[in-house]
């Protein structure tokens, strides 16, 4: 029968069952196909090149495009192929393709067909397709790919995605390519029932591939439109929220423009009255001057009196309606007051709620620890019952055998007698015969009393064992009861507990108090059920939010036991080199971290008028620094000390304009200038010393400019193990100036003069330093946290606001510390007598010192002594310390104030009231900075005041309560973080040291000034707890670092995580 058969009777014919797709046989005899093939292993000079109907052309092909299929490749063995194969000795080398081709054998005699291609039938179970770097052969198990699988690129879902729709359009093509050359291929022969039976499986599994792409594409619409729900959802609580934050905003406007305007109307009052009062007097004047002879001047002057009066009385309408809107807002500001009332009532309801909502978990958790406690005690005490039933046993057994040993003992001494007496008259055998079973008896009697003392010796150590092993374990009983009563279990702790305490830390992330990296951490600690954050929270019961969200911080923070290089930036450092608070925050911290093991280093300008008495073995590097500026290069003398225990590097620039060489730190017209060059030539020597450190922190405008000139100018230099940290510790000085003096120091002014770069918010052509480093810092901190809080909003921010608030999730506020080695009453040698806080005796000496010193009356050791030691600038309340000098008198106390002022008019202004009060016996003031004297004056004064208008952190209030001077400040920033009123019954009794008043006048200072004088002069018992109590809180740095440090960590972990 011929081997070839028309295509109808192909058709026609069914398969046979081991012919069928599905089948056990039909894979069994197409895998014993397969494995017919051999594999040719060609050598490196293999070459192909395309048949003559179909030339092969790479040039156009595409990176990931298949290469043609229909391609006949050649090799050097041409025996291995069938005749009108492509064998010759014209041999090409594909320089586009040197990757060696496997080719096949065409299987005969098995329904194949022999043809001048036998690749092409072969290829239908492998499939070529180029991909990315190599060709992969789609093949069956027993077919190798063309490189190993460890080069294959990994792709994602769309490029396996292409990468299939690929696949099964090649096996298409291949298919219609098959069916073509098989229906014209050499002798008409047609294609045999396996091949079709390949064919038509293989475009079934096309099929399936095109429907699991489309599953594929379902899904992937499907979460595509479930995320797009989830967003869109998550828009509308930001819509929600962004609608309630605009709704506070406008009513804390509304009551601020009220209270603006009760301010005005006030003034308008006031200067009615004054012009009345003139013009009663001006009346009064001329009737005085009438006489008889002048009555046409008198009818003259009457007649302009009535336009007066009548204008008067116009006035005193318009007071009346004055009267009646004032009353009007006086009345909204007591409903306000009241509400403000109710809101705290509420408050402090909720806290005594959540008190006792805390109280009776502890109940549930008392109880749930005792119910396991008694039952794991029932247990024990069975256990100890029958400890007791087993040596109670052998007791009575040891006594039954100490009764045997006694009635054998009596036995033997019988016997003992019986041998002695002398009237046995026996024979001489039967004797000695019954001497010997005697002795034998004597003998096993010993054994037995022996056997016997030595089961009763064992019965007796048993028992005192049994008597210690309970006596044992009672012991550890007690103790596991009271570790259980101390502690309780936390896996006993009922589910409430954790559920409040997860809804507790998504209610910090919610009101962003919390990052979202924080949030996920202590998530994971409840989930887990850790017994840290149990504790903790147990722990912190009664403690502000504040407190326990710090504590939980801490919990988060990776371990700190990696030492960190850190380098502070900065214009001052105390003593060496200081004008305020940020000169003490540089030594404060950079001492308490290097107690905690870090190194730390200072990097100041090297002023001329620098405390140089301060610094420790001071000497000059052969180094000179070279740094650009203004398109040049200068050098820079690098001189090194030690301060206060600290390594401090000094730059003394070579420059003509003598930058640091003017006899004061700062208020040069080209301050911008001296600062943005020594911030350059900061990094420079550190890029050129090799250091490299951790954290680079810089401080305030006059070193801002070290984060925009790391990341753009140093970082390429390979400076860049840093992370920025920067400290601005008053947003009202910002150091703006014209963008073009920011070239100076070699930044592109093009690229940092945009609104969300350095551009200054009051005009496009000025540049802003302080908003530059919040933009390029990685850490951007401030001096308190309600300070954090108040430069959000407009007034605070001066400016700055919108970009703060961009960059909220890298800014922080940290309550300053002080340095309390430098403030120290028990240590301090300008004092005239030391003391501490269970010792307040030496106060009392000091006051009197400092009276003696000041020339002010001693005749009332109980006077009240109230100081103010400040800068006299607006910032600082001035016109309220005017006002305390005069209230202090007139509510018998005496006021010393020490401090001088840079703002010419102030200074004249108190000048003259201290000339008013220069001999007077209860008030001096003393117009300059004496650093001697604030001690004394701290440890003197009984009250110190702060009203501040504005206060960044203040360490003023810190200082004062380390020796004993009970604060009167205003509730502003890191005074409202430090100073509890003494009065609030809303704050915990701890926490309350001080007197503090809410608006900016003299109304409220009046009202706190007054409750601390009728403390101090009513209740001296209560009084001198309180000083106590204030002279024991801890303000350290030693409290404060700890923060610092922990952000540093996170910040390096984050970036080492993104490396």
């Amino acid at each position: 029968m011929s081997r070839q058969r028309s295509d109808s009777d192909m058709r026609r014919r069914q398969p046979l069952p081991w012919e069928r797709e599905g089948t056990p046989q039909y894979y069994s005899s197409l895998q014993n196909k397969r494995q017919q093939a051999k594999k040719i292993n060609l050598p490196a000079n293999t070459s192909f090149k395309p048949n003559d109907d179909s030339k092969l052309d790479t040039s156009n092909t595409r990176k990931g495009e298949a290469l043609p299929i229909n391609t006949s490749f050649e090799t050097n063995i041409g025996s291995s192929l069938p005749n009108g194969s492509n064998s010759g000795s014209d041999e090409e080398t594909d320089s586009n393709n040197n990757v060696p081709v496997i080719e096949y054998e065409y299987l005969e005699g098995e329904g194949y067909i022999s043809s001048s291609q036998p690749h092409e039938v072969r290829s239908l179970h492998n499939v070529t397709v180029d991909y990315s770097e190599g060709s992969v052969h789609l093949n069956d198990e027993n077919t190798s790919s063309s490189f190993p699988s460890s080069d294959i690129p990994v792709v994602s879902q769309g490029s396996w995605l292409q990468f299939s729709l690929k696949r099964t359009q090649v096996v298409k093509d291949l298919i219609i390519t098959s069916l073509k050359q098989s229906t014209t291929g050499n002798g008409g022969r047609q294609c045999s029932r396996i091949q079709l039976q390949d064919l038509i499986r293989m475009i079934r599994s096309a099929e399936m591939n095109i429907n699991l792409l489309n599953d594929v594409r379902i899904r992937a619409l499907e979460d595509l439109e479930k995320f797009l729900s989830e967003k869109k959802s998550l828009q509308g609580e930001i819509n929600t929220l962004e609608m309630k934050l605009a709704e506070t905003v406008a009513r804390l406007k509304v009551a601020t423009e009220e209270k603006i305007h009760v301010e005005l109307l006030e003034d308008q009052l006031e200067k009615l009255r004054i012009e009345l009062s003139s013009r009663e007097e001006l009346e009064q004047d001329m009737n005085n001057v009438v006489s008889s002879s002048q009555f046409d001047i008198v009818s003259s002057f009457s007649q302009e009196i009535d336009s007066l009066r009548s204008e008067n009385m116009t006035l005193q309408d318009e007071l009346q309606a004055l009267k009646a809107e004032l009353s009007h807002i006086t009345g909204t500001e007591q409903r306000v007051q009241t509400l403000e009332d109710e809101r705290s009532l509420l408050q402090s309801s909720f806290r005594e709620l959540e008190c006792k909502l805390a109280a009776s978990h502890e109940d549930v958790l008392k109880i749930s620890s005792l119910k396991s406690e008694r039952k794991s005690l029932y247990e024990k005490v069975e256990d100890i019952q029958t400890l007791l039933d087993k040596a109670t046993e052998q007791a009575e057994q040891a006594i039954e055998a100490l009764k045997q040993n006694q009635e054998l003992l009596k036995k033997v001494d019988w016997l003992e007698e019986s041998v002695s007496k002398p009237n046995y008259k026996l024979s001489s055998e039967k004797i000695q015969q019954h001497t010997e079973l005697m002795q034998q008896n004597i003998e096993l009697l010993d054994n037995r009393l022996q056997n016997s003392d030595e089961a009763t010796h064992y019965y007796i150590k048993l028992c005192q064992d049994s008597m210690k092993e309970f006596q044992d374990t009672l012991n550890a009983l007690k103790e596991e009861s009271k570790k259980r009563q101390e502690h309780g279990s936390v896996r006993d702790k009922p589910s409430e507990f954790w559920s409040n305490l997860l809804l507790l830390v998504d209610g910090w992330f919610l009101e962003k108090k919390i990052s979202v990296d924080q949030v996920k951490l202590l998530r994971e600690m409840i989930w887990n059920r850790e017994r840290s954050i149990s504790d903790s929270y147990m722990s912190m019961q009664g403690k502000s939010e504040r407190e326990i969200i710090s504590t939980f911080l801490r919990l988060t923070s990776p371990t700190t036991g990696e030492r960190l290089h850190i380098i502070h930036i900065a214009a001052e450092m105390a003593p060496v080199a200081k004008v305020g608070g940020l000169g003490d925050v540089v030594t404060g911290l950079s001492k308490a971290l290097h107690r905690k093991g870090h190194l730390v280093e200072i990097v100041l300008p090297k002023y001329d008028c620098m405390q140089y008495e301060t610094i420790q073995d001071l000497k000059v590097l052969d180094m000179p620094v070279e740094s650009y500026f203004d398109r040049q290069l200068f050098k820079n003398k690098i001189w090194v000390g030690t301060v206060e225990g600290l390594p401090v590097y000094f730059i003394e620039p070579l420059h003509p304009s003598k930058f640091f060489w003017r006899n004061q730190f700062y208020g040069e017209s080209d301050d911008f200038k001296r600062f943005s060059y020594f911030s350059r030539a900061a990094l420079e020597l550190i890029l050129q010393a090799g250091k490299k450190p951790d954290i680079i922190h810089c401080h305030d405008w006059q070193t801002a400019f070290v984060a925009p000139l790391y990341w753009d100018l140093y970082v390429p230099k390979e400076l860049n193990s840093a992370r920025i940290c920067f400290t601005c510790h008053n947003f009202e000085y910002q150091g703006s100036a014209p963008a073009s003096e920011l070239a100076s120091c070699g930044l592109d002014v093009h690229q940092l003069n945009r609104p969300d770069r350095m551009q200054d918010h009051s005009a496009n052509g000025r540049v802003n330093p302080v908003k530059g480093a919040v933009v390029f810092s990685n850490i951007v901190t401030t001096v308190s946290p309600t300070y954090a809080q108040e430069v959000r909003g407009s007034e605070g921010g001066r400016g700055l606001q919108d970009t703060i608030n961009a960059y909220s999730k890298k800014f922080v506020g940290i309550l300053n510390g002080i340095d309390t080695d430098a403030w120290n009453p028990a240590t301090d040698p300008f004092l005239k007598v030391q003391y501490h806080s269970n010792d307040i005796d030496g106060k009392a000496e000091n006051k009197e010192a400092l009276r003696r010193y000041l020339k002010l009356s001693s005749a009332n050791s109980r006077q009240p002594l109230v100081a103010c030691i400040t800068r006299l600038v607006p910032q600082k309340g001035v016109h309220i310390i005017k006002h305390a000098i005069y209230r202090t008198l007139e509510l018998g106390g005496q006021f010393v104030l020490l401090g001088s002022s840079p703002v010419p008019e102030i200074q004249r202004e108190f000048e003259e009231i201290c000339d008013h009060f220069k001999t007077h016996e209860h008030a001096r003031l003393i117009l300059k900075y004496d650093e001697a004297l604030s001690h004394l004056i701290y440890a003197a004064s009984d009250m110190l005041i702060i009203p501040s208008i504005f206060e960044p952190c203040g360490l003023t209030q810190m200082i004062a309560m380390r020796y004993g001077s009970v604060p009167i400040v205003r509730k502003t920033g890191g005074l409202n973080d430090s100073v509890f009123d003494f009065d609030d019954n809303t704050i915990p009794a701890h926490y309350r040291n001080g007197y503090t008043f809410l608006k900016a006048n003299e109304q409220g200072f009046n009202n706190a000034l007054k409750r601390a004088f009728n403390h101090y002069m009513n209740d001296a018992d209560s009084w001198k707890q309180l000083v106590q109590k204030v002279m024991n809180l801890d303000f350290s740095w030693d409290s404060s670092a700890p923060l610092y440090e922990e952000l540093y960590h996170m910040s390096i972990a984050r970036a080492r995580s993104r490396d």
